[in-house]
């Protein structure tokens, strides 16, 4: 596994504590498959209903959150933050943000329920999507659970963004929006994630 270690550096760059709202603030890795890769299909039922299907999003910019699940409510605290400033990502070019975790369907949906999410939650019980983007070696539950990882996907259904802020020593299961959105704007910057109509 080949993975680049960011970091800004600062008063508590990459522990999950303080930090400014700048790029660096958090430390990650970016894993692969990372910037210029095509992505990894995605097809897994969601929370919003049926089956989502990455491939059916071209023309569209989508963000893959994966994540810890059930058991990890700071996962779910910054998926209730990336709904509460969803005009954010958009202006940064974000059409959609979708999560993904291990855990089994129906328990996703109360879970989504119980937290006022309208966002999708992908289902990947048996890992397969997760170990298609390396996305279950970043957590504090071994390799059996996603981490916290960010990756971007262009319309044209290429990785130009990746940031695994979930893996070791850190373990950061929570990053705050503004972090997020300064770490997304630098990792993109000169690069057009969407196609021209």
């Amino acid at each position: 596994m080949l993975a680049v270690y960011l970091s800004a550096g600062g008063n508590d760059a990459g522990t999950g504590r303080g930090g400014s709202s700048t790029a660096g603030a958090y430390a990650f890795r970016v894993g692969t498959p990372g910037p210029g890769a095509a992505a990894p299909p995605v097809q897994l039922a969601s929370t919003a209903g049926g089956t989502f299907d990455l491939a059916a999003q071209r023309g569209h910019t989508t963000l893959l959150y994966f994540q810890e699940g059930l058991t990890c409510q700071p996962c779910w605290d910054q998926l209730k933050d990336i709904q509460k400033h969803a005009a954010a990502f958009k202006a940064a070019g974000v059409d959609e943000v979708v999560s993904i975790t291990t855990d089994p369907l129906g328990d996703l949906r109360q879970k989504v329920t119980d937290e006022g999410l309208t966002m999708p939650v992908l289902s990947d019980p048996d890992l397969k999507v997760s170990k298609a983007y390396d996305a279950n070696s970043y957590g504090m539950m071994g390799d059996s659970r996603d981490g916290h990882s960010f990756v971007l996907v262009d319309a044209q259904g290429q990785i130009v963004w990746r940031a695994d802020y979930g893996g070791s020593p850190d373990y950061t299961m929570y990053v705050p929006t503004s972090n997020l959105l300064a770490d997304l704007r630098k990792g993109t910057a000169g690069v057009s994630t969407t196609t021209t109509p």
